[in-house]
């Protein structure tokens, strides 16, 4: 399903053939919970400090969700905007797809909650789940859509509600997670190649290193599996850090290969908001400077799918991306699941 860069690609502003027309994003936006977690507050709630959080994270503080508020009101919030950004209605979307691993329910899927919510009738609906890698695999699925001609605006939202499988007794894992949602809408832009190349990948072999046990076929939700935890997020940090730095990196280096980039030419860097320690190492590799690297980890720690899609909107709304830029998208997830896009803005 990746889409391969233009032929004789030269230079990414000018004009070339593709086998599908270019699609481009013409619209983003986000949303965050109001209520703030900080540092100070899980001091109070596990074994940690703040220096000590900061230290091995770089997180300062976290949006949490209420509690009557679910993954599906995160996702049409951040819709809203994106749709009121690119100047469309409810009504012009012909497909909406949302990137969680926290839908409100096992089915019906998010997206269909979503289509409700925002009043986007004619829209076909389906959820995916790629973790923290799923806004860029739902980027690739609805180009696919609109470079076929089947579709002409699609909606793709990154939404989770992290809180609510955050195991808050362990403060190797509680520290790092929260709530939030990023969206973008898809169309043809006849003056813009917009998504260039997707470069996707997985490794299914170590799965268990980043998961949630509890829950599904394997182990359905018993007296049993709630008292062992089994229904929260369970990690291996350093395993997990050393394959995500890895994975990012080359699956970076490999979407500008495709499109004959040099990572200079690249005006923001935009890589899933994790750890700033693997933020700055794959930024070190992919011999990125500072300026180019976007970051908000500090605000809203990790919040999985919808990482990137709200570092997206606010590195728009913050003037970091203008019409023409070059920009690079690079993300790590469960699974494992990895992957990387380049866009021409």
């Amino acid at each position: 399903m990746n889409s391969p860069a233009p032929k004789s690609f030269v230079n990414p502003r000018a004009r070339h053939n593709y086998a599908g027309r270019p699609c481009s994003i013409i619209g983003v936006g986000s949303y965050v919970p109001e209520r703030v977690l900080t540092n100070a507050d899980l001091t109070r709630m596990v074994d940690t400090s703040d220096e000590w959080i900061i230290t091995r994270t770089g997180i300062r503080e976290r949006r949490i969700a209420a509690p009557d508020q679910y993954t599906s009101d995160l996702a049409a919030a951040a819709a809203q905007k994106a749709l009121e950004n690119a100047g469309i209605t409810p009504q012009q979307v012909d497909l909406i797809i949302v990137a969680t691993i926290t839908p409100d329910m096992p089915f019906p899927n998010t997206a269909c909650l979503v289509q409700q919510k925002i009043g986007a009738t004619r829209a076909a609906a389906f959820d995916i789940e790629a973790a923290c890698s799923g806004f860029i695999y739902a980027l690739e699925i609805g180009q696919q859509f609109i470079m076929s001609r089947t579709y002409e605006t699609v909606l793709v939202i990154g939404a989770e509600k992290l809180s609510t499988i955050t195991d808050w007794q362990d403060r190797n894992t509680c520290v790092l997670f929260g709530d939030g949602a990023g969206a973008a809408v898809l169309q043809s832009r006849p003056d813009s190649h917009g998504l260039l190349t997707t470069c996707m990948g997985a490794d299914g072999s170590k799965g268990s290193l980043l998961c949630m046990p509890g829950g599904g076929s394997r182990n359905p939700a018993t007296p049993e599996s709630v008292q062992s935890r089994l229904h929260y997020l369970k990690m291996d940090g350093k395993e997990t850090f050393k394959n995500a730095v890895t994975a990012m990196v080359q699956a970076g280096q490999e979407a500008l290969r495709r499109c004959a980039l040099d990572i200079k030419q690249i005006k923001c860097i935009i890589p899933h908001q994790a750890n700033q320690r693997i933020l700055d190492a794959v930024a070190e590799r992919l011999g990125a400077t500072p300026e180019q690297v976007f970051m908000n980890l500090d605000k809203y720690g990790n919040t999985s799918a919808a990482s990137v899609a709200i570092a997206l909107d606010e590195a728009v709304r913050q003037g970091r991306i203008q019409r023409g830029d070059l920009v690079l998208l690079v993300v790590f997830g469960a699974g494992f699941t990895w992957a990387a896009a380049v866009i021409e803005w």
